[in-house]
């Protein structure tokens, strides 16, 4: 989870948003009044760019009501879709419309990027691919690709495709650390010593340096020389994105729980509307004994993000030590629907299932957490193979959901 989170705020301005596509390209039905539909489809653009989802929803299905065939109006209905971090309803606009408009570039990129935001790596992946043949000028394709592929494993792809944007973004110190940590999965020494080198020359004494540092310390469980660095960057800059979650965590490896506390809020007095430092908390309250506040804070970070494996997996197992067996099913189950091949989710429904005499249904969760322990075995084994082994404890977060606008 730790790394994912502080380089959320780095990549806003080098992704961007989602695309909104517009209506030039295609003439409205015939029976319709075509000045009418295209006042009401720009009405639709301004409020989306103001930010104002119900007014813009109402204009574009009105102009997909007049004109079915509007590929712009189901893509931009895909757009508020994903401005309101509906993803299902977003991917079938979004798919309607590429059926309308498979040639729309921007369509498939949206496609890509809510797959991406829900952390199905592996499918956002053709999309991004698709992009990039018809413009391979695509920054935005070409970095998200990269993430893809680092996610899933595929390390000199993704060095390989971030390499491709040394020239504009070599200043950025998210995208080095990205392409260092790459680089050096790969065993490409001279693409990792090259941005590395960039990254010590360009980050100097700055509060996301250290911020940085203070990461790749905790990804190596080198907690004192992180709490250094990450110590140094709150003093630098109090308010820098995430540096307090990251202090939090580093604390809470060092089970300091009153200091990681004490950092965990500080995030959220900064940061009150995202999950990470509540679903800390409920760790942290959980390895503390003290259940009722572990459930209450895993239970905020499930209110402003319901698709939070971790958080959901935390409830059940705080859910599970208090006996609410049934409560504690539906988180599992919750968490099974997001990550399918977990073989921990497994292993612990079997146990909840166990516990409300459920047995059959139990051995089938541990014969499934088996099976899945077998075939991570087998995959760990052809990485390590090819030199691309998944440090699960950071690479697997190193890069997440951009927080668009």
């Amino acid at each position: 989870m730790q790394v994912r989170i502080l380089i959320l705020a780095a990549m806003v301005i080098v992704l961007g948003s989602e695309i909104a596509v517009s209506q030039a390209h295609k003439k409205p039905a015939a029976a319709a009044s075509p000045a009418n539909l295209a006042a009401i489809f720009r009405e639709g653009e301004e409020a989306l760019r103001a930010g104002n989802l119900d007014v813009a929803e109402k204009d574009f299905r009105r102009v997909a009501a007049a004109d079915p065939k509007s590929a712009g109006a189901f893509a931009n209905l895909g757009v508020v879709a994903m401005r309101r971090r509906n993803w299902d309803e977003a991917l079938k606009q979004l798919s309607h419309a590429e059926k309308l408009a498979p040639k729309l570039y921007g369509i498939r990129l949206n496609i890509g990027l809510a797959y991406y935001r829900q952390n199905r790596y592996d499918e956002a992946i053709a999309p991004f691919e698709s992009v990039l043949r018809d413009q391979p000028s695509s920054g935005q394709a070409r970095y998200l690709v990269g993430l893809c592929y680092f996610f899933t494993g595929r390390y000199a792809d993704s060095a390989h495709a971030l390499e491709f944007l040394w020239p504009e973004q070599s200043n950025n110190l998210a995208y080095l650390y990205v392409l260092g940590v790459a680089a050096q999965h790969a065993r490409l020494s001279e693409l990792e010593k090259r941005a590395l080198n960039q990254l010590l020359t360009i980050g100097k004494d700055s509060a996301q340096f250290h911020l940085f540092m203070g990461k790749a310390h905790l990804n190596r469980d080198e907690n004192m020389e992180a709490v250094r660095e990450l110590s140094h960057a709150a003093e630098i800059d109090p308010k820098l994105a995430f540096v307090h979650f990251n202090l939090g965590v580093a604390y809470l490896k060092q089970q300091d729980y009153e200091r990681a506390k004490e950092e965990f809020l500080q995030d959220i007095a900064l940061e009150s509307d995202l999950p990470y430092s509540y679903e800390q908390l409920g760790q942290l309250f959980f390895q503390a004994g003290s259940d009722a506040d572990a459930e209450r804070y895993y239970q905020e970070a499930l209110r402003r993000d319901p698709n939070f494996l971790s958080a959901l997996t935390g409830l059940a197992r705080v859910q599970q030590r208090q006996g609410k067996y049934a409560d504690a099913l539906v988180a599992t189950e919750n968490a099974e629907k997001l990550a399918p091949e977990n073989s921990q989710t497994q292993s612990l429904k079997g146990q909840i299932l166990a516990k409300l005499g459920r047995h059959a249904a139990s051995e089938a969760a541990f014969k499934r957490y088996r099976d899945l322990l077998e075939k991570q075995r087998s995959q760990r084994e052809q990485q390590m193979s090819s030199g691309m082994l998944n440090n699960d404890s950071a690479d697997r977060e190193l890069m997440g959901l951009p927080e668009l606008q």
